[in-house]
């Protein structure tokens, strides 16, 4: 398995179709200026020391000793031992509510970022347990399948925000059903749902959905997040706030919680309601009833003492910039005089 230790400094190769550009930019320029010197055969007498293709030769030992030199700063790494690796885990599915409604204000800094603070915070403490992501709001759609990168966990979850669903709503029976299809009931493990949403704008039968999934032994799980006082919901452009929704009556529009729809899915699915405060997300509780659940133990693969491979790539940065140094952009002379495979006239 190959794997960089630092990563962040492979960005270093954008560079280089920038100094393509710039090279075959000057070599133009170059050859333009030579032809309207005068004729091309009396132009080479005239400046015998020129040579066209040295500087190709340079600048491509150039260009590949800076690509190995940035892949050699990376620190390219093998993984140089497999070994077996039993763990025992269970399957979860976070639920999260991204229509408009959750960027209310009632939880700091509105109710979708607390949620993803609280599910980072989640995702921290998994060990071998996955994790899948669906974000709904009329309609829902899978963000991140079930998968063991936790890694990747955070980075799809970084990217969630409002405009991700062009629908808006909260189709809370959609997420559910989506989330039974994405569950694999072959490996036997345990399988769970959190739900994490205001409840508000409910457009399907949601408490059916989570029946359904218990009978399957998938225990549904409901975290509620806002104030059963309600706050209003921001109008952003171009990220900066404008304003507040208002209903077709022009009075501004209070988004509250809708605690009882959420505890009616949580008792449908079997599982537990939690409301979310400013203090406590609420998904501690949630892990506490999830980590109940059965887990398989599953063989997995992992690569251990990872091996340095950077030497290898500066040792042939450090031997093509030495070559590149030595190579004139002029003519030898001397050199040039000696014609190996000259046949010479009687």
């Amino acid at each position: 398995m190959l794997r960089f230790a630092h990563i962040e400094y492979l960005w270093g190769l954008v560079i280089v179709p920038v100094f393509i550009i710039l090279f075959l930019t000057v070599s133009i320029w170059k050859k333009r200026a030579i032809s309207s010197l005068g004729d091309k055969n009396v132009v080479k007498l005239m400046m015998p020391q020129v040579s066209l293709s040295r500087p190709w030769w340079k600048f491509t030992f150039f260009l590949v000793a800076y690509a190995a030199l940035i892949v050699g700063i990376a620190d390219p790494q093998i993984g140089s031992k497999t070994e077996e690796v039993k763990r025992k885990g269970a399957d979860l599915m976070i639920l999260l509510d991204v229509s408009n409604s959750m960027l209310a204000q009632d939880l700091a800094p509105n109710r979708l970022e607390n949620a993803k603070r609280a599910i980072a915070q989640l995702v921290d403490r998994l060990h071998n347990d996955r994790i899948g992501i669906i974000v709904f709001a009329g309609q829902a759609y899978v963000q991140l399948p079930i998968t063991t990168d936790y890694s990747a966990a955070k980075l799809f979850l970084n990217t969630i925000n409002t405009d991700m669903v062009p629908t808006q709503g909260t189709a809370i029976g959609a997420a559910i059903d989506l989330g039974m299809q994405s569950f694999d009931f072959k490996n036997g493990t345990g399988k769970a749902m959190i739900i994490i949403t205001d409840g508000e704008n409910h457009e399907d039968n949601a408490v059916e959905a989570a029946t359904n999934a218990r009978r399957r032994d998938v225990s549904v799980n409901v975290v509620g997040v806002g104030s059963q006082e309600g706050a209003p919901i921001p109008v952003y452009e171009n990220g900066r706030p404008v304003g507040f929704h208002t209903d077709s009556v022009g009075q501004q529009v209070i988004s509250k919680l809708n605690e009882d729809m959420g505890k009616e899915i949580a008792t449908a699915g079997g599982g537990v309601y939690v409301r979310a405060n400013n203090t406590n997300s609420g998904l501690g509780i949630v892990m506490d009833e999830i980590n109940k659940l059965q887990r398989k133990t599953l063989d997995t693969k992992s690569f251990k003492d990872f091996e340095d491979r950077f030497q290898f790539f500066l040792s042939i940065a450090f031997v093509l910039l030495l070559a590149e140094f030595f190579i004139s952009n002029r003519k030898n002379m001397r050199l040039s005089g000696i014609k190996l495979f000259e046949v010479k006239k009687s």
